[in-house]
């Protein structure tokens, strides 16, 4: 760095008190951790925005959840890391069929996240921004269609502060 070839530096983690230590470097920028309407980690959004970091979002569309295209009982296909999910990924039963918990998390939102006429995967990234204005979703998609939804999530913006009110109601 003193030589000028790291301007910044990042760090991924989902422990906002191993993230403070680390955001104590004079040139940390930004945390990239996992977040989701599902999951809030509001530990992690309020230390970015106490220190100024941009919080990079894994799974902000919590693997296909937040996209409506896993209904309960479609089964992923073979290969896909959710038809034999590790312990980690508790979004999904074995064979890739969302948890019965989750997907019933997925509709109790729904009718929130899609107002507007937002798109599911549209409302969940909106309810990201409004949660931080330092969030910077990575949505994974498959497709160019998948792509151009996500895009377009920026044209409706955040959700409403009522709407966030709202959707924390519901999953209380």
């Amino acid at each position: 760095m003193a030589e000028g070839l790291i301007r910044a530096y990042g760090w991924s983690t989902d422990d906002p008190e191993r993230a403070a230590l680390f955001a104590d470097g004079e040139h940390c920028a930004a945390v990239q951790h996992a977040c989701n309407v599902l999951e809030d980690a509001p530990g992690m959004l309020n230390l970015s925005e106490e220190r100024g970091l941009f919080s990079f979002i894994r799974s902000p569309l919590a693997m296909g959840l937040l996209t409506g295209a896993r209904d309960p009982g479609r089964r992923a296909a073979a290969g896909d890391l959710r038809s034999t999910p590790p312990a980690w990924l508790s979004w999904y039963e074995q064979g890739g069929v969302p948890a019965r918990h989750w997907a019933a998390r997925v509709e109790a939102v729904r009718e929130v996240l899609t107002a507007d006429g937002r798109t599911l995967a549209q409302g969940a990234l909106g309810w990201l921004w409004a949660r931080s204005g330092r969030a910077v979703p990575i949505p994974v998609f498959r497709t160019v269609a998948q792509a151009e939804e996500n895009a377009a999530a920026l044209t409706h913006g955040p959700l409403r502060p009522a709407q966030l009110e709202e959707v924390a109601a519901l999953l209380a």
